[in-house]
């Protein structure tokens, strides 16, 4: 299982190397350049589904599938 991922700001592009947490969903990140709050995409559980590189790790765990949070999508 990954436990970082590079997160990709949408509105300035800055990246940042994130821990992501194990076991829940991260809905909001604040870009550490631009302080824009980030918010979940539609139709993903979490910051790192939506933004990151890789998955959060209960997606990863799920195989791909959305980890079946309870605003997911």
């Amino acid at each position: 299982m990954i436990l970082e991922s590079v997160i990709t700001c949408p509105i300035c592009g800055f990246q940042k190397q994130e821990e992501m947490p194990e076991s829940s969903c991260q809905y909001q990140y604040e870009c550490t350049n631009c302080h824009t709050l980030l918010q979940t995409k539609p139709g993903d559980c979490c910051v790192f589904c939506s933004y990151g590189d890789y998955p959060c790790p209960p997606v990863q765990i799920a195989g791909g599938a959305c980890c079946g949070a309870s605003d997911c999508g």
